[in-house]
């Protein structure tokens, strides 16, 4: 592999070829990304190509291009799209931490027991997050097992696998309670740090959640389990009916017509129907009247429903009327402010408004003028006080 030399080298190269890589984890579950597709994605730009090619970001076999296994996963993973459930990776992570505690108990550099704290920190982080992650990951490939897997035999095999994950999942789970509970004390007693507190503190939430989401979720994938089971020896059973049925041999390798003797089931009976009166509280309050509607359409019947005209507009509603507001001009205070000596507070209070303006609306004037003419103001840094209001002393410039 033509390893990067740099972080530099490896993202200016993966911002020029963005928006083909962008395409390409779009349509990674497809089998290939055609050549011809890429080059008119890029405007016929060959070099965009050979460059990601050559640092081995995606890979040319024949006429179709695909993206390197190790950069897939990268972004799997950063944007959290894998589906593969990787519990030894949680695994992994807690023993790193417990070789992390070893050394940070038997080192005597403050500096290096730093180190070893700041990667614990770090992994413990990790767990919290990948664990969550992984149960919603195993969740979303359960429902999609269960609702598309058209084969029995091998839903009940995908269904098993994310039953014995899930299990795995709830022991590393245990794990990492004990190794914050009981298993590790002396050093989160020894390493006094805020942040680490705070870290155990959300890790602990993280594994609650977990705890819960796990119950849930096992209870669930037993139910597709029996369900999934059941309806394989239904279509089992179903294929061999239809098999002794073809070959003309059901009456007489089956007891089929003595099990028919005796079911009083009536198949073709209309199924009995109970209707339930709607409450007046849900007609008046939840879209009574399209409830209606429906029912009328169904019920089809010739009653029209009479619809009641407005009253006659009055002709004193039509007459055109005016209504007159005084409105205050500041861009007329502000000049009468530059051309007097006073400071800005004390001249909004005694000016003379052509209308009626109370002291609230006079320290809303004031504050409005310093926000449109501020540029004209000269804003000291003295401060005075008036019926509680504190302001600032502002003279024209």
């Amino acid at each position: 592999m033509n390893h990067f030399l740099s972080i530099r080298e490896l993202l200016n190269t993966l911002s020029r070829g963005h928006k083909l890589l962008a395409e390409m984890f779009e349509k990674r579950k497809t089998l290939s990304y055609k050549y011809d597709y890429a080059l008119e994605l890029l405007d016929n730009n060959e070099d965009i190509i050979e460059l990601l090619k050559s640092r081995d970001v995606i890979r040319q076999n024949g006429a179709f291009l695909e993206m390197d296994d190790q950069f897939l996963q990268f972004f799997e993973q950063v944007l959290e799209v894998n589906e593969e459930i990787n519990t030894s990776y949680i695994n992994g992570n807690i023993e790193q931490v417990k070789q992390y505690i070893l050394y940070y108990l038997q080192e005597s550099s403050d500096s290096r027991k730093y180190t070893y704290l700041k990667s614990i920190k770090s992994l413990l982080r990790k767990i919290g997050r990948i664990t969550i992650r992984n149960i919603v990951d195993v969740n979303r490939n359960i429902e999609n097992t269960f609702k598309t897997e058209p084969n029995y035999k091998i839903k009940v095999l995908k269904l098993e696998n994310h039953k014995k994950k899930l299990a795995d999942i709830k022991f590393l789970v245990e794990q990492t309670e004990f190794l914050i509970g009981e298993d590790e004390q002396t050093f989160f007693k020894t390493a006094s740090d805020e942040e680490l507190k705070a870290i155990i503190t959300e890790l602990r939430l993280y594994l609650n959640e977990s705890r819960h989401n796990l119950i849930d979720t096992q209870k669930q994938i037993v139910e597709f389990i029996n369900q999934t089971k059941y309806q394989s020896k239904f279509i089992d059973k179903l294929r061999q009916l239809k098999y002794l049925k073809d070959q003309f041999e059901l009456k007489a390798k089956s007891n089929i017509i003595e099990v028919l003797n005796n079911n009083n089931d009536v198949p073709f009976e209309a199924k009995p129907f109970y209707p339930l009166k709607i409450s007046l509280d849900k007609l008046l309050h939840e879209d009574g009247y399209e409830i209606v509607k429906k029912v009328n359409k169904k019920i089809k019947s010739g009653v029209l429903p009479i619809y009641k005209g407005a009253e006659k507009i009055t002709d004193d509603y039509l007459q055109a009327s005016a209504e007159e507001e005084i409105y205050l001009n500041l861009e007329a205070l502000n000049n009468s402010f530059m051309a007097s000596g006073n400071h800005l507070f004390d001249f909004v209070m005694q000016y003379n408004f052509p209308r009626e303006v109370s002291f609230e609306e006079r320290v809303t004037v004031y504050c409005q003028m310093i926000s449109i003419f501020e540029n004209n103001f000269n804003v000291t840094e003295k401060y005075n006080s008036y019926n509680d209001i504190e302001y600032a002393m502002i003279y024209p410039k």
